[in-house]
């Protein structure tokens, strides 16, 4: 891919102004096996394998289907911006302004977008801040 457009933006003004914070359905929950696990036809949003075992983000109606022990109750918003995984302080400018507002997030970088994981009862809240930044930037 020679084109930059298709590995995503890097430049963070541009990466502020154009994310557009979008909140999806549903409540997702952090669970983990132990290492040598199965995952137990589960298809999670994501996963990562640690030392210490497979960390999932599921849906919470998964875990409690599986019998998993569920941690971190939260709401997915999307930044709907195309995002390169070589952007500098995007991330950063974003969970700062959460954590100004003493807020907790788990963010995810994927290809062409990055996700965070913000509590539930604030989701809301989260939204409400992201598109601030976005207007103001």
């Amino acid at each position: 891919m020679s084109d930059r457009q298709s590995i995503g933006e890097t430049n963070l003004a541009a990466l502020l102004r154009g994310m557009r914070p979008v909140l999806r359905d549903g409540t997702y929950v952090f669970v983990t096996l132990p290492p040598g696990s199965d995952r137990l036809r589960i298809e999670p949003l994501m996963s990562f394998r640690e030392a210490e075992g497979l960390t999932m983000i599921v849906t919470e109606e998964e875990a409690q289907a599986f019998g998993l022990d569920p941690v971190f109750r939260s709401r997915m918003i999307t930044l709907d911006v195309h995002s390169s995984l070589e952007a500098v302080g995007f991330l950063a400018v974003i969970t700062s302004h959460l954590a100004a507002a003493g807020m907790g997030c788990n963010p995810v970088s994927a290809f062409y977008h990055d996700h965070l994981f913000v509590p539930v009862d604030r989701a809301e809240e989260a939204l409400e801040i992201l598109e601030a930044l976005a207007a103001k930037a």
